[in-house]
C-alpha cells in the first residue's frame, strides 16, 4: 500500500487519535500537492482563472494563496 492509501485508511479509524493524526497528514500532503500543481500550471502558462476553475475556487482566492511564492511567477509577471 502507498503512504497516501495508508493515511486514507487511518483517517477512517475508530480511534480518534489515529484518525485525527491521519487527517493532519493528509491535509499537509494535499497542500503540498496543490502547490506542486499550481506551480506546474503557471510554468505552462495557465492563467489564475484557469487554475481557479480547475480547483473549483475563486480566482482571487487562488491568487492570494499562491501568487506570493516566487516559483509560481511566470516570466511575464502575473
Amino acid at each position: 500500500m502507498s503512504q497516501a492509501t495508508d493515511l486514507a485508511a487511518a483517517a477512517g479509524s475508530t480511534d480518534p487519535r489515529v484518525g485525527l493524526r491521519a487527517v493532519v497528514a493528509l491535509r499537509r500532503l494535499l497542500e503540498r500537492l496543490e502547490i506542486i500543481q499550481v506551480d506546474n500550471a503557471r510554468r505552462q502558462g495557465w492563467s489564475w482563472q484557469e487554475i481557479a476553475d480547475a480547483l473549483e475556487v475563486s480566482r482571487q482566492g487562488v491568487h492570494k494563496k499562491h501568487a506570493g511564492r516566487s516559483a509560481t511567477r511566470s516570466p511575464g509577471g502575473s
